[in-house]
C-alpha cells in the first residue's frame, strides 16, 4: 500500500500596500488583476491593472490562470473578494498569488499611482447612506404619519444583522443594479484572454 503524501503549499499572506508599492517600482513581471466589478474599477483603479471580475475569473479560472504570470497581486475594495480569487487560481495551480491588503484604497494611502474616473461613492457608503436615510423616514413617518412605520426601521435593523452574520449584503446587491453604478459594460471573457495573452 502506497504512502504517498500530498504536499499542501502554505497558503501566501496579504501584501501590504508599502511592500506592493515596492514591487510596483521594482518588478517589471508584477501582474495587477482587479477582481472588481466594472463601476468600481472606472471609478478608481491601480495604474497597469488588469480588469478580471471575480464572477467571470471564477467561471473562467483554469483558462485565465495560465495566461497569469509569476508574480501575481490580487486586488478590490477590501480583500474579501480578492481572497476567494486567490483561491480559485491556487486550485487551478497558480499558489503563489498575493492578496493586497486593505485594496485599492491602501495603495492610493501608500502613494501609488491611481487612475480616477468618474465618482461615484463605494458600496458600502451607499448601503449606509440608504440603510440610514430608510430608518430615519420610517422614524420621522411613524412619528407623524402613523407608528406601524416605525416597523420599517425594525427591518432594516434585522435585515443588516443578517448581512454581518452571513457576510453578504443584499442591499448592496440590489444597489449596484442601479444605473450609476453600472455605467460601463463589464469585460468579456475573450478581451480578457487577450489582454492576458502577451503576458504568458
Amino acid at each position: 500500500m502506497s504512502n504517498t503524501t500530498r504536499t499542501i503549499s502554505p497558503t501566501p499572506p496579504p501584501i501590504g500596500a508599502d511592500e506592493f508599492h515596492r514591487w510596483v517600482l521594482n518588478h517589471d513581471d508584477l501582474m495587477i488583476i482587479d477582481v472588481r466589478e466594472g463601476f468600481e474599477f472606472e471609478t478608481q483603479h491601480i495604474r497597469g491593472s488588469h480588469h478580471v471580475p471575480l464572477p467571470l475569473l471564477k467561471e473562467h479560472t483554469a483558462e485565465f490562470a495560465p495566461l497569469m504570470a509569476t508574480r501575481v497581486v490580487l486586488v478590490c475594495q477590501s480583500g474579501r473578494r480578492a481572497e476567494e480569487a486567490r483561491k480559485k487560481l491556487d486550485a487551478a495551480g497558480l499558489t503563489g498569488a498575493r492578496v493586497l491588503a486593505g485594496g485599492v484604497a491602501s495603495y492610493a494611502a501608500a502613494g501609488g499611482d491611481i487612475v480616477t474616473g468618474r465618482s461615484t461613492w463605494a458600496m458600502d457608503r451607499q448601503v449606509r447612506m440608504t440603510a440610514g436615510s430608510l430608518v430615519l423616514a420610517s422614524v420621522l413617518a411613524g412619528r407623524f404619519i402613523h407608528p406601524q412605520f416605525r416597523l420599517l426601521a425594525g427591518v432594516i435593523g434585522v435585515g443588516l444583522t443578517v448581512s454581518a452574520a452571513t457576510n453578504s449584503c443584499t442591499l448592496g446587491r440590489i444597489l449596484s443594479w442601479m444605473p450609476w453604478n453600472r455605467p460601463v459594460a463589464e469585460p468579456t471573457k475573450s478581451k480578457i484572454l487577450a489582454q492576458l495573452a502577451p503576458h504568458a
